[in-house]
């Protein structure tokens, strides 16, 4: 008996203390999440193919791009690695049973669905239009009552990712099997790791930042607004102080599933475990540093530009050294091209070009001339969806045959990959330009000297939506007449594809007992 079919009523999923169960609630949450923040962003670019706002009014385009970053940024970018594939995969790997608190993993789901409740029904019936990063005086100037409601959102969604974060430490602290020491954890596990410590430390920053928001509107107490006596730039220090921790909360589990492709289609150790592992923690305690290269313009001062600036600089020497080990894993390996291979190689490529643009963005005096304009949207896109989505899109595909028991038709995941590598770059690199000629964002009319590059990036997202629906339809198809999935089709390491696929449902019969170091393509599994 595995997993799946170990009970079929909607109860037996909703009341569910599996840990791979849990892990498909996620998946079915986020995957909804993620195509209807892709649908406003559909209008965004639909608007933006011709200069004139004819197809949106300003109020309408200013809420679709509010609902499209509230919701990719919330509820898909920051939960979708950790809360499906840490979830279903982190006890496999550890040779655990479950989570080491199994009622706590599931609480956090309902916590998440209860936020996403919250905010989807202030945005979609409130209209809100203040950004996802909910800025003042926006917020708390300009806009309606509605931003409230979204905000209490975000804040009920910030414990679920607690929650999540909390059980990965413990699980990860307290429930290794035999012989598995810390430097033969998968880079996958150790990835997970330093992503929960960020939960644990940034979010509670967020929540108590968006308390005083919410008591600034209901009691007019002057904290940001600078009408009550408050100031708009404590708002961006303490956001920021979360919010860049948490695009490492976003990259690094990317890191996790790219390390774990790379060396199972290279056949190859990692190159460098140690260095790996300790430039995912430094990438970490650098994430909460350099908070303040979001503030160049703010009027903060100088000095502190000076030395965020080069903060900004140190955390590209850690992300360096990822892309050198994976890029000397590949060397003399024996590669093969499949789709998860596809979809890390598209990570490394797009990842590298949002790094080198953050240079230019980390630097003070580039910095002011590029802020607010699309080169800062490419640049984020670059790291946070071409990088992102693309490392999510891997591991789905890695660990698919192991997660359903199935395999996907190879020639269409193949397909995909090249439609979504091709599409985000037709889609983002012309915004590189358009942010340099000076065309700010978030204006749904502009010069006509920009309506080309416009033409192309709109073309580009249609390219997108086709490479995103695709996996949907074919991995669908899977479930029901994909070929069986042996244990371990990839040949790949690891406690994971030891089981049987899909898992039992109890995992491991008995507790076993690791003796090899991680990556050991030297020798049978």
């Amino acid at each position: 008996m595995n997993y799946l079919n170990a009970g079929y009523g909607l109860k037996s999923w909703l009341l569910t203390l599996d840990h791979k169960r849990v892990a498909w609630l996620y998946f079915i949450s986020i995957t909804g999440f993620f195509f209807l923040g892709g649908a406003a962003a559909t209008l965004v670019r639909l608007e933006l193919i011709t200069p004139a706002g004819d197809l949106l009014s300003s109020d309408a385009y200013n809420q679709m791009f509010s609902l499209h970053g509230i919701v990719m940024v919330w509820f898909f970018l920051i939960p979708s690695i950790p809360a499906t594939m840490g979830n279903f995969l982190l006890p496999l790997m550890l040779g655990a049973r479950d989570m080491a608190f199994p009622r706590l993993n599931l609480m956090s789901w309902y916590v998440f669905i209860l936020g996403g409740a919250f905010t989807l029904t202030a945005v979609i019936a409130g209209g809100i239009d203040t950004g996802w990063t909910f800025y003042t005086p926006y917020s708390t100037m300009f806009s309606n009552g509605a931003v409230l409601a979204a905000a209490t959102g975000v804040f009920i969604v910030g414990f679920s990712s607690i929650l999540t974060g909390i059980n990965f430490i413990v699980t990860t602290h307290k429930m290794r099997a035999p012989g598995l020491t810390w430097f033969r954890l998968p880079l996958f596990v150790w990835a997970q790791y330093a992503t929960s410590l960020i939960m644990v430390l940034a979010t509670p920053v967020l929540s108590i930042t968006l308390v005083l928001l919410g008591v600034e509107r209901a009691f007019g107490i002057g904290i940001f607004d600078p009408a009550l006596g408050g100031d708009p730039i404590l708002f961006e220090h303490l956001f920021w102080f979360y919010s860049h921790p948490a695009v490492y909360i976003m990259l690094l589990p990317a890191m996790g599933v790219v390390s774990e492709v790379i060396a199972c289609f290279a056949h190859k150790r990692i190159f460098g475990y140690k260095v790996m592992a300790f430039s995912i923690l430094a990438i970490a305690l650098f994430g909460f540093l350099v908070w303040g290269h979001h503030m160049f313009v703010s009027g903060q001062s100088i000095y502190a530009g000076v030395a965020f600036s080069l903060l900004s600089f140190l955390v590209s020497v850690p992300s360096a050294l990822k892309i050198f080990n994976w890029l000397a894993t590949l060397y003399k390996g024996h590669i093969r091209f499949d789709a998860p291979m596809l979809f890390a190689l598209s990570f490394i490529g797009l990842f590298l070009i949002g790094g080198l643009t953050g240079v230019f963005v980390a630097t003070l005096a580039l910095d002011i001339q590029m802020h607010d304009t699309y080169f800062v949207v490419a640049h984020f896109h670059y790291i946070m969806v071409g990088g992102m989505v693309s490392a999510y899109m891997a591991g789905l595909h890695f660990w698919w045959p192991k997660i359903t028991g199935r395999l996907y038709p190879e020639m269409w995941a193949r397909v995909s990959a090249i439609i979504v590598f091709a599409g985000f770059n037709l889609t983002f690199f012309p915004q590189f330009i358009l942010g340099w000629a000076g065309m700010p964002r978030r204006y749904h009319a502009y010069a006509e000297e920009f309506q080309l590059l416009n033409v192309f990036s709109s073309a580009g997202a249609g390219m997108l939506a086709v490479g995103y629906l695709l996996p949907l339809l074919y991995l669908l198809w899977s479930l029901r007449y994909g070929a069986r999935a042996g244990g371990n089709p990839w040949d790949a390491r690891g406690l994971e594809w030891t089981v049987a696929s899909p898992p039992p449902k109890e995992t491991f019969a008995t507790v076993p007992r690791v003796d090899s170091e991680a990556y050991a393509y030297d020798t049978p599994q």
